[in-house]
């Protein structure tokens, strides 16, 4: 009789095992495939993403079309903005990727920057006016944080094929592409690293908005983009 009653709670447990396994690979399908979650771990992109946003990531957007001037991107920075190798040791580097993954913390390999440059620009700051120039036209930028200039570092800048020049919106707190100009790749970010398009800012609630993505912006090159 004790075998018999025992039977049900043990093939409880293990239907809610079995259940929690199957949600979890269901989410890490999705994550993979369509969307993931991305914490903001700095200023950098203010006012457009605050510090501690969680913000809903789409892989999909530019499969359909192209990375182009002013969108905001969400990337793997290793090889480019970020080493190889954490370092940390194993342990530590998988309880972080957990940590990672559930949207907990920030990564240290993936940023978030708005493209200004694609490839075949160039891009120069500044002009007489304080703008930041792409093939020699001036660049609006609403998106800058106010108070803020384009940047108070003179760089210029030619984007090779397969490359993007990225920038944070708040340029006085973001280390981007110009933080790197001597560094080997000088700051250009591979697009095939390109891990995809914030849609969706789920954390904190009162913040909770869709994230629009902008008009190209700059002057239009001989490619179109």
């Amino acid at each position: 009789m004790d075998q018999t009653k025992r039977q049900p709670r043990r093939m409880g447990w293990r239907f809610a095992f079995l259940a929690l396994l199957l949600a979890v690979a269901i989410s890490g399908l999705i994550r993979s495939l369509w969307l993931d979650v991305y914490y903001i771990p700095s200023e950098s992109m203010e006012p457009l993403l605050q510090g501690g946003d969680r913000i809903l990531v789409s892989r999909t957007d530019f499969q359909t079309e192209p990375v182009r001037r002013g969108d905001v991107v969400v990337f793997d920075g290793r090889g480019s903005f970020a080493p190889l190798n954490s370092g940390k040791g194993p342990l530590a580097d998988a309880a972080a990727a957990a940590a990672q993954w559930m949207g907990l913390v920030g990564s240290d390999t993936t940023y978030v920057k708005r493209v200004i440059g694609v490839p075949g620009d160039t891009v120069v700051c500044c002009d007489t006016d304080g703008k930041i120039t792409v093939n020699g036209a001036p660049l609006d930028e609403p998106y800058l944080f106010p108070g803020d200039v384009a940047s108070r570092q003179a760089f210029t800048a030619e984007v090779p094929e397969g490359r993007l020049w990225l920038l944070g919106d708040h340029r006085s707190l973001s280390a981007d592409s110009r933080s790197l100009l001597g560094a080997p790749g000088g700051g250009m970010v591979p697009l095939d690293r390109v891990i995809g398009r914030p849609v969706q800012i789920i954390w904190p609630l009162d913040r909770f908005a869709a994230v629009a993505r902008p008009q190209q912006a700059g002057p239009t090159t001989e490619d179109g983009q």
